[in-house]
């Protein structure tokens, strides 16, 4: 395969890349607060800014030192990405709890209801005061998530990267146009999703909240998953 060609495979699976299940969670749970697509968007990119820098690092570094990484290592950044989208996914949840939710219960006639609420809304003003000071700290937050994201999947990449392509400049080459393919994905499904989440944070109060609950408890399975998976193939070897 030539070089051109492999580009071109390198910047589509990076693309592919970014829809992988774990990175959906994570990205998820910081897509839903969000009430405008641009800053949805921005956010998604900054976590795959994040994602390629960690990738071209530590790629960079192990082809140029002729290091590899060992299945230990590998694991562990992998325990370490579940544990933090678990942690993403229970803050979530908490956030709906210091929020004030609680279940209305009340009876009409024979019929019981039950609904939730909250009180964000009485906070609103003051959110907005503060509306640019938190943007900046999502987005590096959204680094961060992505660096963390990146350091677990560059075993991976290095992979597919020996497999495939002969030559240091060829595989620095590469490395850059698949973190490009992961900044370009992410930022499609940012913006793909922004659109319904938007909706249902403008619809009623029991839809925002059961949205909020359930990227909560998708993100809390998806990252036990992965971290039990991790620590099931932790081998007794060293770490590099």
């Amino acid at each position: 395969m030539d070089l051109l060609a492999l580009l071109s495979v390198g910047l589509f699976v990076g693309m592919g890349h970014a829809f992988e299940a774990d990175h959906l969670a994570a990205v998820s749970t910081m897509l839903n607060d969000e009430n405008s697509r641009r800053a949805a968007i921005r956010r998604g990119m900054f976590w795959g800014l994040g994602h390629t820098l960690s990738l071209f690092l530590i790629c960079s570094v192990v082809v140029l030192l002729g290091l590899s990484i060992s299945t230990k290592m590998e694991s562990a950044l992998e325990l370490a990405v579940g544990l933090m989208i678990v942690a993403l996914g229970a803050r979530l949840l908490w956030s709906m709890r210091r929020s004030g939710v609680h279940v209305h219960g009340h009876k009409h006639g024979d019929e019981h209801h039950i609904h939730m609420h909250h009180h964000t809304d009485e906070l609103s003003q003051n959110h907005d005061n503060h509306h640019s000071q938190k943007a900046r700290r999502n987005n590096l937050k959204a680094l961060a998530i992505g660096l963390m994201h990146g350091a677990a999947g560059s075993a991976g990449l290095l992979a597919l990267m020996v497999a495939s392509v002969q030559g240091i400049a060829g595989a620095l080459l590469y490395f850059t146009v698949f973190g490009f393919g992961s900044i370009v994905g992410m930022a499609m499904i940012s913006a793909v999703a922004s659109y319904p989440l938007g909706l249902l944070q403008k619809g009623s109060s029991w839809m925002r909240l059961a949205t909020s609950g359930a990227i909560g408890a998708g993100a809390i399975y998806i990252g036990a998953s992965l971290a039990i998976s991790a620590i099931s193939e932790l081998p007794d070897s060293g770490f590099w």
